[in-house]
């Protein structure tokens, strides 16, 4: 492919980007001296995103409003994008990222744009969503990371990251939520385990080369007609479709037909909620954070199966699927948390759950 100079420069601190991405998420952090860091990681967070002790997943108070949300572009935000070789300046890092180093998996798709949090206790847990798009974040947060990279090389600084004085002030930017969640599994010795995720950077066009937790995705309907963002809207089943994706190596669910999916009807899901409701698995949530570098925003969830509602549930796990390789299971342990959350290529979110995890080990593993 033919480049202009721009567009060579521009690709060329991508690479730089993908091959520092964890060294430049550390560094990023100390931008935000003023910003409580979760658990001494570099996860930023707020008083109101972190509870004292973890509060049930499934019981926050979900809202949809109706109305979908128009983000400004990149320029708007004051990013600095190249000239293609017909001399047109590109708008929005996604068209750059399209036409220059798109991974295999990479659509526009509706998602649910966060708008409020409050997770401060169980009680007045809540999270408010409107309708965004996946780009939206990916033109000023992935952008904003590859700015800061930009000015480790001397390129310049752009002005996202001037602009966003606060990534963790929801009605400053575009914030597409994902859910990272923990899976922990009771062995047959009555020990814990978990698995890690690695994240392929020729599959994905987030966090690419780095560990997460299993499993982690935007939260997203399955279809784009307005009845799949009724019916999906719910943690649980988004945790099934991404479960079934990451653990099993299943296709994405995507649904482009005129009817909802019936949940009722998915084997794993009915197994998935039968446990749930008799113990057999506990879903905890410990807070919201954002990365420092590209502003990723999750929900830190943690999902407890005892060993015979895991083995119903899902049976063997995957080694390999649609966004990297799976490891095999870890020792929840100390040494073994400490290990990774700090000397391991661990995105920041992981690294904040896993820490957060082990903190709240004698709430989160205790049978109900």
């Amino acid at each position: 492919m033919k480049l202009s100079e721009q567009e060579a420069a521009w690709l060329e601190v991508r690479r730089y980007l993908e091959a520092n991405r964890f060294d430049l998420g550390v560094d990023a952090q100390h931008e935000y001296v003023d910003h409580v860091k979760f658990f001494e990681t570099p996860l930023l967070t707020v008083a109101n995103w972190l509870p004292l002790s973890p509060i049930p997943l499934l019981g926050i108070d979900l809202q949809l409003r109706a109305s979908q949300t128009t983000a400004g572009s990149s320029v708007d935000y004051g990013a600095n994008l190249p000239l293609s070789l017909d001399n047109t300046t590109y708008q929005n890092y996604a068209d750059v990222f399209q036409a220059l180093a798109a991974p295999r998996a990479f659509q526009n798709r509706t998602t649910y744009r966060l708008e409020e949090a409050e997770l401060t206790d169980t009680s007045r847990s809540r999270l408010a969503f409107s309708l965004g798009r996946y780009f939206d974040s990916l033109n000023t947060g992935e952008a904003s990371a590859h700015e800061y990279a930009a000015a480790r090389l001397g390129r310049g600084d752009g002005g996202i990251r001037k602009n966003i004085k606060d990534p963790c002030d929801l009605a400053q930017r575009p914030v597409n939520m994902a859910v990272s969640a923990l899976t922990l599994k009771r062995t047959a010795g009555g020990e814990f385990e978990f698995f890690l995720h690695w994240r392929d950077p020729k599959k994905v066009g987030h966090a690419g080369g780095l560990y997460q937790v299993v499993p982690s995705g935007v939260f997203q309907a399955a279809g784009e007609e307005a009845l799949h963002q009724t019916n999906d809207f719910s943690l649980l089943k988004f945790l099934a479709r991404e479960l079934a994706e990451e653990l099993l190596g299943e296709a994405e669910i995507n649904s482009d037909g005129s009817r909802a999916l019936d949940y009722s009807e998915w084997g794993l899901f009915r197994k998935l909620q039968v446990s749930v409701d008799d113990g057999g698995a506990r879903m905890w949530c410990v807070g919201l954070g954002v990365d420092p570098l590209t502003f990723a925003t999750d929900l830190l969830a943690v999902l407890v199966f005892e060993h015979d509602a895991f083995a119903d549930v899902f049976g063997e796990v995957t080694r390999e699927n649609d966004e990297g390789r799976v490891l095999a299971a870890k020792r929840f342990d100390e040494a073994t948390v400490s290990n990774l959350v700090r000397n391991e290529r661990m995105q920041a979110a992981g690294a904040a759950l896993l820490a957060s995890a082990w903190h709240h080990r004698d709430t989160i593993l205790s049978p109900s």
